[in-house]
């Protein structure tokens, strides 16, 4: 599948705004902690991407009410849903200047994932969270994601690489007072 860039200015992917606050003292103080050990862009990418998935609980899985949307909340709280670990992970990347989109898949409802850009091109991540059955990964040699979408079953990849969350996916978070609420309102469509 071709990634196909929403804005054609890069920058857009490195920018700051409500939710990717990669400003915020909390999410500065994250990548830089996560940043200390680390060599280059590369491994400090894999290793916000491990920190993301594994220490910040997924909150179906976790049985976690609250719903978390903003990155600084989602290290804060460390909890959130797929969406709200894609913030996360797109406020660290940006953070060290790492081009950091958010995307999509259609598995029944919508998923949220990120993609990085290195070496030229795009490369989808999938922060959810491991557990059996799911086994996702960093890689920039052939795409490790939580899931993987079967055409058969009308599940899809959108193919759009965004800079900002999508309205759907933002509507849902802001609007849900709890988990199961947003389970309940979880986007279908983008």
């Amino acid at each position: 599948m071709q990634l196909i860039q929403e804005n054609p200015d890069l920058s857009a992917y490195l920018a700051a705004d409500e939710v990717i606050d990669h400003h915020h003292p909390r999410v500065r103080e994250t990548a830089k902690r996560l940043a200390r050990d680390v060599d280059d862009s590369y491994e400090y990418a894999r290793v916000a991407f491990d920190f993301v998935r594994d220490t910040i609980a997924h909150s179906q899985d976790s049985g976690d009410l609250r719903v978390t949307w903003r990155a600084s909340d989602v290290l804060e709280r460390r909890t959130g849903i797929c969406y709200a670990k894609a913030h996360a992970l797109a406020a660290l990347l940006r953070a060290e200047d790492i081009p950091t989109a958010l995307c999509y898949q259609y598995l029944g409802v919508v998923h949220g994932l990120v993609a990085v850009r290195f070496h030229g091109a795009w490369h989808r991540q999938d922060p959810r969270g491991n557990k059996p059955g799911v086994d996702a990964r960093f890689s920039l040699e052939g795409e490790r994601l939580a899931f993987t979408a079967d055409a058969a079953s009308g599940q899809r990849d959108h193919p759009v690489l965004y800079a900002a969350p999508h309205p759907a996916v933002l509507d849902a978070l802001r609007s849900a007072p709890d988990r199961p609420h947003l389970w309940r309102a979880l986007p279908t469509v983008l």
